[in-house]
């Protein structure tokens, strides 16, 4: 009989434990939403075909979901055999629109210049879901607690000064300051780090999760302004998107499908397995420090998918919201509609819209 009431005990207890999480996801509370939008079915290309991703920039973090759709074979199941190459001399948006690549890595403020001047690229997920980049200062040269901190340093630019300019000056002004764009130096593609610690300039424009960590693995403490804090002042972006083009969408929509969904596999791998898919990066490209890959790995779990329904998912605020604010500082001639520059209809599973 004792043993008869524990196990009646038992069920009890393990019933109203998962009482909290059941009606969460019943009301549409804080659980968890699930990175594949609930899919279990995947899509497949309806022939082997092959593709070719162009990266951004040299393999880091940010594109770890490929190499994990890689290396477990997720682009295999999806019927697709994917060469992925860094880019040479020559955009993303403009290699897809050549043809050279089906897919790319862009951001969208990068895109939306190439859109404006009649490029058919067309994101179709957004791989990081907020903007994870910040100013940041060595804080023992500089201590910085917010962005009027800013106001009096000299800013290492990468050769976008009308956009670099046009956001101090509008989140300085938010902050109760004033920007002097004569405090602009620009430093092409130089480390930004190093340029710190040698005194050259005094902050610059980094993307956290690889150029905040590796700071922090290199032992170099940086004082951050994060863009994500200050939303109200400079809209949101997506940076890094996946990108295509509206031919690919028209010709070969099956393969659009099968690569995103595949691409979204890699990163739902990445959120729940941070430690495993940093090792799959480093097999995959083992000159990367694996300090740094593995931190920025747990770090940007939380990143890739963030508060969104499920990885990827994109909304026609963001897009319009900051295409808006190019417009008003001149970056870009407007108006400019947006609803057709994205979409999230590749992404696996459903959500509510």
């Amino acid at each position: 009989m004792k043993t008869k009431l524990t196990l009646k005990m038992m069920l009890v207890l393990m019933i109203l434990s998962l009482l909290p999480a059941m009606v969460m996801a019943q009301d549409g509370g804080t659980a968890t939403p699930d990175p594949l939008g609930g899919a279990t079915e995947f899509a497949k290309a309806d022939e082997r075909t092959s593709v070719k991703l162009m990266l951004d920039w040299t393999p880091n973090t940010n594109h770890t979901g490929f190499y994990v759709a890689q290396a477990l074979g997720y682009y295999d199941e999806a019927n697709l055999d994917v060469e992925i190459i860094e880019p040479v001399d020559t955009l993303v948006e403009a290699a897809l629109d050549a043809g050279i690549v089906e897919f790319g890595v862009g951001f969208q403020d990068f895109t939306t210049y190439a859109l404006v001047d009649g490029s058919e690229v067309i994101s179709v997920a957004a791989i990081i879901q907020h903007n994870t980049s910040a100013f940041a200062t060595i804080a023992a040269n500089h201590p910085v607690d917010g962005p009027a901190d800013l106001a009096a340093l000299t800013y290492g630019g990468f050769s976008q000064p009308d956009l670099e300019n046009a956001i101090l000056a509008r989140l300085l002004e938010c902050n109760g300051a004033t920007w002097d764009d004569s405090h602009y130096v620009d430093i092409g593609y130089s480390d930004p780090i190093e340029l710190m610690n040698a005194e050259r300039v005094d902050f610059s424009w980094i993307f956290y999760g690889w150029q905040g960590i590796q700071a922090q693995v290199d032992g170099t403490e940086l004082d951050a302004v994060m863009f994500q804090d200050y939303l109200d002042c400079v809209p949101d972006y997506y940076t890094p998107i996946l990108l295509t083009t509206q031919t690919m969408i028209d010709e070969q929509p099956d393969v659009v499908a099968a690569f995103v969904q595949a691409t979204a596999r890699g990163y739902a791998y990445a959120i729940e397995n941070p430690d495993a898919a940093a090792q799959i990066l480093l097999d995959a490209v083992p000159e990367l420090d694996a300090d740094l890959v593995t931190q920025s790995a747990e770090w940007l779990a939380n990143q890739y998918m963030a508060d969104a329904p499920r990885w990827g998912q994109q909304n026609a605020e963001v897009w319009q919201g900051f295409t808006d604010f190019l417009i008003e500082n001149g970056i870009i001639e407007g108006p400019f509609d947006t609803s057709s520059v994205f979409t999230n209809d590749f992404l696996p599973g459903t959500v509510a819209e």
